[in-house]
């Protein structure tokens, strides 16, 4: 019991050193960050260690290849992807394709780690099943937290824009920033928070799913939240690849945050499995 505690623990480890990964590649992606790149690199460069090592002793353990079931299967593919994006990364430098590696990678790492139907122990197996929701949760926190500050570096910079306009200097102008370094950071929160909210996305989703097998997807909950991604994901497309930016960029980033609110307060309360306990 102690063991498959043990190992159950690093595979969790692993999963949140993938989540970081995955984060910086997303800021590489957008902003060309060689710094998060290389930090990301390694990271996943770990996470790819520890995998090799689960998938050496589950050799070692059962004396076969780790195929013969759809668990095991996930396992290896997972493992796969891991290998082909820091192949990808080292030799080729393709961003875009590194990026949606990882995407699909952790989707499914995080299947295989969090199904229960692996865990021999139950009472192993439910714990398991309520950290998948602890995980979730602190993933949607996080992002909305990233969401919200992006939100008021717009309102200031929205603030700083008419006090500039009508000419009101004073020691509020001085006190609210310059308008390039506001703008920058509304976006510098968005990117961060987008990749947290697709990681609380496809955790919440798998939990659903061993959990509520018979939730529909329709769901308000479920449906809010890829409306959010979505409206954050134009907010930065209109950023990077339309060069959009000044008051209309920040009214967008503003009413992006408004679904925030409407899904975290409206959405929820008409969610019909968003109370259920774990």
């Amino acid at each position: 019991m102690e063991l498959e505690l043990l190992m159950t623990r690093l595979h969790e480890v692993t999963v949140l050193l993938y989540a970081i990964s995955m984060l910086l590649y997303f800021m590489d992606f957008l902003n060309n960050d060689q710094k998060a790149n290389k930090v990301a690199f390694w990271l996943l460069s770990i996470v790819w260690v520890l995998q090799t090592i689960f998938l050496f002793l589950y050799v070692w353990k059962t004396g076969r290849f780790p195929v013969l079931t759809i668990f095991e299967g996930l396992y290896f593919y997972a493992w796969v992807l891991v290998s082909l994006s820091l192949i990808i990364n080292r030799l080729l430098r393709v961003d875009f394709t590194v990026f949606f590696t990882n995407v699909l990678g952790f989707m499914v790492m995080a299947i295989h780690t969090f199904a229960p139907v692996q865990i021999e122990s139950q009472v192993l197996a439910q714990r398991l099943v309520s950290e998948l929701l602890l995980i979730h949760i602190t993933f949607a926190i996080l992002s909305y937290g990233a969401f919200t500050l992006s939100f008021v570096f717009s309102l200031l910079y929205l603030i700083q824009y008419d006090l500039l306009k009508r000419k009101k200097w004073g020691k509020r102008l001085l006190r609210l920033g310059d308008l390039t370094k506001l703008e920058h950071m509304s976006y510098v929160l968005a990117v961060i928070g987008v990749p947290l909210l697709v990681v609380s996305l496809i955790l919440g989703i798998q939990w659903a799913y061993i959990k509520v097998p018979d939730v529909s997807w329709l769901d308000m909950k479920i449906v809010g939240s890829f409306i959010l991604l979505v409206g954050y994901s134009v907010f930065l497309y209109l950023k990077i690849r339309k060069q959009m930016y000044g008051r209309t960029l920040a009214f967008l980033n503003i009413g992006s945050f408004m679904i925030v609110l409407i899904n975290f307060f409206l959405f929820g309360s008409l969610s019909t499995f968003h109370f259920w306990n774990t």
